[in-house]
């Protein structure tokens, strides 16, 4: 790795070098030039690593100006806003003048003439940009273990007492004697697989220090998911802001902006703020607030380049698996042996039932390949019942599959949870904003629904509304947010799986009963041998690799084997039409497609549609003996 990367640590010498060169030539493209050269960059081999990244590296440790990278999703995204792209200034010596580039800067060098005729007054927009919702912490080490970059920290940096911030009140001494108490990970009853804290210890460092971190507890950082930690980033963009929607999961590359003077304008709210943004006198003093927070606790970040991330698995390629046919051929080669030491380990985790291993592994690759007018086609969302509710079954069965997806969720819902936890987003017209809310998540992530946390009570209309939302998200994959006099339709793909000891009260794709061979009274040691003896990593990765390249790999059917399955369908209606539905065949083709992709074969063949055929009998055959024993059971 080169020792010095100027396009890396002074990327504003680069643009106002071009910008410079350009006064010569009006007609020269120097802003598109400017972006080609980055993108230019970062495609050289490796060379993406070298930039440091706002997720793994505190903010104290990146020199303000530099190229960094942020791994976020779009939470919200605020009205356009007017700088001045191009703007002279004057000696106040010598009286020359020099004209200067605004791009990419949230403050201006001194000595502006505002009265000079050269000045172009341009327009950006504004994403407010959170961190992955959900990410585990296997994806977080694995990103950072990945990095090259070279970050030099500050001389007086010590991690058990670090640096006070630049925008901190006086009034803030008292928060040093917080700092452990901040440290503690967060183990609500929201997520209790975050006891486990991988990679925690290691990332120890790279947190934010307690004192900032007691800062944003003032300041709401409109985080999706209680409990989540990593920076917020005000992100400005430039240029075709339009094809970026509410949600996108992106990697934006970027110059980070951190002036003190950002956070002394907010506070002061002198008149020389309105110099950085003319319809700053408009907004009221919440929105002031929610809009222009402390830079060092939410950084700003000019984007120069962004690139959708269809997934957040690290251990895949970024670029879509065609682009990647080496990666493709060598995934596809070994997906079925893959698969059934998958198989093999879920039966084990599933109390010896190998056929509820089969459903696991087909929920865990679905995903909503395309929408037929408002139906999602694709999603597979799995009721897996008759769980035990000893040993804290069902919440160590969260935390085996958060060892395997890049991001998920545990939502317990319990009576207290459903009628207090805010899952959809509402709009606060007075901070001109969008309060997050549990079901804004990236696409793909794992929604982990654990109904044996349900007690009697009443749901009052907070919990009515949060179940409805749930029902909706599970049947049409959209997320209506509250905008007060309307809602307004989002659509998601988000895998949700319902845990319950009988049917759910929330709709599925598919239910399966849980076929114990485990006593209740062994239960403990049973799942105790199964965390004392874990995957090892390299097993692990084998493993996460398959499930996120499963879901990605395109699908089709032959003209034949349509004939077939249409003749298969006719036939099994002929001698009881009751026993085959028009739904029941929608859902054996989904079973069929996800089916063969598990085994890494991109088209249905005849042998995968007889064994889709064959565990969906057994399958009800099952819920058909389950029901006989258990008659109140619908």
């Amino acid at each position: 790795m080169p020792s010095t990367h100027d396009w890396i640590n002074n990327p504003l010498g680069v643009i106002e070098g071009m910008f410079a060169a350009s006064q010569n030539n009006p007609n020269s493209g120097w802003e598109a030039k400017a972006v080609e050269f980055f993108k230019d960059q970062l495609k050289e081999k490796d060379a993406h690593t070298w930039v440091p990244s706002l997720n793994d590296v505190p903010l104290h440790y990146l020199k303000p100006n530099s190229l960094v990278k942020f791994r976020c999703l779009i939470q919200d995204m605020y009205d356009p806003e007017f700088y001045m792209g191009v703007y002279e200034t004057v000696d106040s010596s010598t009286k020359a003048q020099v004209l200067r580039c605004g791009k990419y800067k949230d403050v201006t060098e001194c000595g502006v003439d505002f009265n000079s005729r050269n000045t172009v007054t341009a327009e950006r927009q504004t994403f407010y940009c959170v961190p992955i919702p959900g990410e585990n912490p296997w994806v977080k080490d694995c990103y950072a273990g990945s990095s090259q970059a070279r970050v030099v920290p500050s001389t007086s940096y010590v991690p058990s007492r670090q640096k006070r911030s630049y925008e901190e009140d006086d009034d803030m001494d008292d928060m040093d004697t917080q700092p452990q108490k901040q440290r503690e990970p967060h183990t609500g009853p929201h997520s209790p697989a975050e006891q486990h804290g991988n990679g925690d210890c290691k990332r120890l460092e790279t947190e934010a220090p307690s004192n900032q971190m007691a800062s944003a507890s003032h300041l709401d950082l409109n985080f999706p998911l209680p409990g989540e930690k990593g920076p917020s980033c005000l992100v400005k963009v430039y240029e075709d802001w339009d094809s970026f929607k509410l949600n996108d999961t992106l990697e934006v590359y970027g110059i980070l902006s951190v002036s003190p003077a950002l956070s002394a304008l907010a506070d002061e709210k002198d008149a020389s703020s309105s110099l950085l943004d003319p319809t700053e006198c408009m907004e009221t003093a919440e929105e002031q607030r929610v809009h222009c927070p402390p830079a060092s606790l939410v950084p700003r970040l000019h984007m120069l380049y962004a690139k959708p991330l269809p997934h957040n698995n690290p251990l895949l390629p970024s670029t879509t698996l065609e682009d990647n046919s080496a990666f493709l051929s060598s995934t596809l080669s070994e997906m079925a042996s893959v698969r059934a030491e998958l198989l093999t380990y879920f039966t084990h985790v599933l109390l010896g039932d190998a056929l509820a291993a089969e459903y696991l592994i087909l929920h865990l690759i679905s995903n909503v390949y395309t929408r037929r007018d408002v139906l999602p086609l694709g999603k597979f969302t799995l009721n897996l019942s008759g769980c035990p509710t000893v040993a804290s079954y069902t919440e160590r069965l969260y935390q085996i599959i958060q060892q395997l997806v890049p991001s998920s969720y545990y939502l317990g819902m319990s009576l207290q949870n459903m009628n207090q936890m805010r899952l959809v987003p509402k709009k606060d017209y007075v901070a001109n904003r969008l309060v997050s809310g549990a079901l804004q998540l990236a696409r793909n992530t794992s929604l982990y629904l654990d109904e044996t946390q349900l007690e009697q009570g009443q749901l009052d209309t907070t919990g009515v509304r949060n179940v409805t939302a749930l029902g909706n998200l599970i049947s049409w994959q959209k997320v209506d947010y509250d905008f007060n006099y309307h809602q307004m339709e989002f659509p998601c793909n988000i895998n949700v799986l319902i845990v319950s000891e009988g049917r759910s009260l929330l709709p599925s794709d598919c239910q399966i009963h849980l076929q114990s061979l485990v006593a209740p009274s062994h239960m403990e040691e049973y799942l105790s041998s199964i965390h004392m003896h874990p995957q090892t990593s390299s097993q692990l990765n084998k493993l996460r690799i398959y499930l996120s390249a499963a879901r990605l790999l395109d699908y089709s059917i032959s003209d034949e084997v349509t004939k077939s399955v249409e003749d298969d369908f006719v036939d099994m209606r002929k001698d009881d039409p009751q026993s085959m539905s028009a739904e029941d065949l929608h859902r054996m083709l989904v079973v069929a497609r996800l089916l063969s992709l598990s085994l890494g074969q991109t088209s249905l063949s005849r042998d995968s549609w007889l064994r889709a055929k064959h565990i969906e009998a057994l399958r009800r055959s099952r819920m058909e003996q389950h029901k006989c024993v258990n008659g109140n059971e619908p």
